[in-house]
């Protein structure tokens, strides 16, 4: 039942004219940006070459990239999640999927994998830019391995927050901004904590990527990641059970 939920959140998205010209301009942007990188590299190219242990293309190309598109999944992704339970509340058919025989887990988990996995196929782009710069230099395998590792589970906790955002309200557009402004908010709280120590820096999403994008495979952040991810998917089910039981 999971599947079946998901490919058809998936047939919903490629079914909209809008998701086509966002797909087209994210890749636009990873382009243009892949390709400034590029440039700036090969103009300082000769000063790298005279120092002893010169920072390679995969660290001055790739990991911008990949920060890059972390950055722009946080503004972008509460534009799809606004729309998984909250446009069906507004439209009344989620009293109809609630009174199907399913549970709530699988129609969460349905959602959840749909979006992710359409997100996890607007961003497949990134790592064939990356390693097309094997055909020219030496790339530095572990850190792009564990840049998209970072990039999957800092997204999957993104669509799961929206998620539970969108459950909240009757209204997508009030769900796109809430699940904005929270998001934000972390990562503001993180660049404006004061001291490196600080508590603040623990609670966002993207001060946990940085490790990853560093080619650091931390186990507390990876533990991050699944609860954040975990939680925000249970409060979600939670949200579905208390709408079932009452109305």
């Amino acid at each position: 039942m999971i599947r079946l939920i998901a490919m058809r959140e998936l047939r919903s998205l490629f079914s909209m004219p809008s998701t086509w010209f966002v797909l087209a301009v994210l890749q636009f942007i990873f382009a243009w940006f892949f390709l400034a990188r590029l440039e700036a590299f090969l103009e300082i190219q000769p000063q790298l070459a005279q120092l002893a242990n010169p920072p390679g293309v995969t660290i001055t190309v790739a990991a911008p990239l990949f920060y890059t598109a972390a950055l722009l999944l946080m503004m972008l992704v509460p534009m799809f999640t606004m729309r998984l339970i909250a446009e069906e509340r507004r439209n009344q058919t989620l009293t109809l999927l609630l009174a199907a025989p399913l549970s709530g887990r699988h129609i969460v988990l349905g959602k959840f994998a749909g979006l992710l996995s359409f997100l996890l196929i607007m961003i497949i782009s990134l790592p064939l830019m990356a390693y097309s710069l094997a055909l020219g230099t030496h790339l530095d395998g572990g850190l792009l391995l564990a840049n998209c590792i970072g990039l999957i589970l800092l997204t999957a906790c993104y669509v799961a927050l929206g998620l539970y955002i969108s459950s909240l309200t009757t209204q997508p557009l009030i769900a796109a901004i809430g699940a904005l402004a929270v998001l934000v908010g972390l990562w503001l709280a993180d660049i404006g904590a004061p001291a490196a120590e600080s508590p603040w820096h623990q609670f966002s999403p993207l001060y946990h990527f940085q490790n990853f994008n560093a080619g650091l495979l931390d186990s507390s952040d990876a533990a991050y990641f699944v609860l954040f991810t975990a939680v925000f998917l249970l409060l979600t089910m939670k949200r579905l059970h208390n709408n079932r039981v009452y109305g």
